[in-house]
């Protein structure tokens, strides 16, 4: 197996679609109003323990917020509208068919991407995804995490690996491509275990997994258990060897959408390190070419 990739050392989801597309393709991150099952107690109450209060949504805003800021940045670029926070198919299809018809009605959309949670894709709404799957580029994202059971517990998901594998079938068989997230140092896990929910994921083989570190937050019931028994995270250097191990054996057609992820730094508590994004990603270059190494070279 050889590197494909050059440089970046990975399949990034930018050269990606810079190919499919022929130009920048940036993603418009929209606050589509969505609550979660597990916080308005059909699942849980409270959400994940990690999730802010946003859920996860501090970098969203309406369409015309969002081209605003995008816009002087890459005025040449199409976009993905992106319905990132909180859960974003739990709601009546006919919601969901007038926010994803807006979206797509944007200069310069030309696809749509959803973040939801596996238990939240009844059958209506797969139909709904099929049939705009049929018409522009699109993709669902699953918040895994973890495939530890275990640890998915103590974080309060709400939902158990049967859930996740069955919503994978379901995408699978209408031909709706998938990403996976997964929380790079959770409470209680080691590398072995973190190695372990890559090599599940792997097995799907999804359109592409988005990686990062876990953020303590302020405002979140996690932040609160770290402030009263501070529990181990990972250092930088942890982190960096720890993503290019899983990249090594991530099959090379899989895209990586992120290796690492932002977080409000006002909110931050822990680890800090983690608000210096662009030193991670050069971090994790390095590393690669420490190891002369690229995505995919140990993957069976």
């Amino acid at each position: 197996m050889e590197n494909i990739f050059g440089s970046v050392h990975y399949n990034a989801i930018g050269p990606y679609l810079k190919e499919q597309f022929g130009c920048r393709v940036a993603k418009l991150a929209l606050d589509g109003g969505f609550t979660c099952p597990n916080r308005d107690g059909s699942k849980g109450i409270g959400g994940c323990t990690f999730c802010s209060g946003d859920g996860s949504g501090r970098f969203t805003g309406t369409p015309a917020q969002q081209l605003t800021l995008l816009k002087p940045k890459w005025p040449d670029a199409k976009f993905i509208a992106y319905f990132q926070n909180f859960t974003g198919t739990y709601a009546p299809v006919g919601k969901l068919r007038s926010l994803w018809e807006e979206a797509l009605a944007l200069p310069g959309c030309i696809g749509l991407a959803v973040a939801t949670r596996p238990d939240c894709l009844p059958e209506d709404v797969l139909d709904l995804l099929e049939e705009f799957n049929e018409k522009t580029f699109l993709w669902v994202e699953l918040g895994l995490q973890t495939a530890n059971e275990k640890t998915a517990e103590s974080f309060n998901r709400c939902y158990k690996n049967a859930d996740f594998e069955e919503a994978m079938g379901n995408l699978s068989a209408r031909g709706i491509k998938s990403v996976i997230h997964l929380i790079l140092g959770l409470p209680g896990e080691d590398r072995e275990q973190v190695l372990a929910s890559a090599a599940y994921v792997s097995s799907f083989r999804p359109f592409g997994v988005k990686l990062h570190m876990l953020h303590v937050m302020e405002g979140t019931a996690m932040g609160e258990q770290y402030k009263n028994a501070p529990f181990p995270l990972l250092s930088q250097e942890e982190y960096v060897s720890l993503v290019v191990d899983i990249l090594e054996r991530l099959p090379q057609d899989v895209t990586v959408h992120r290796v690492t992820g932002d977080a409000p730094r006002e909110d931050l508590i822990a680890p800090l390190w983690t608000g210096h994004k662009k030193a991670v990603l050069r971090a994790i270059q390095q590393e690669f070419k420490a190891r002369n190494s690229f995505q995919g070279m140990i993957s069976g």
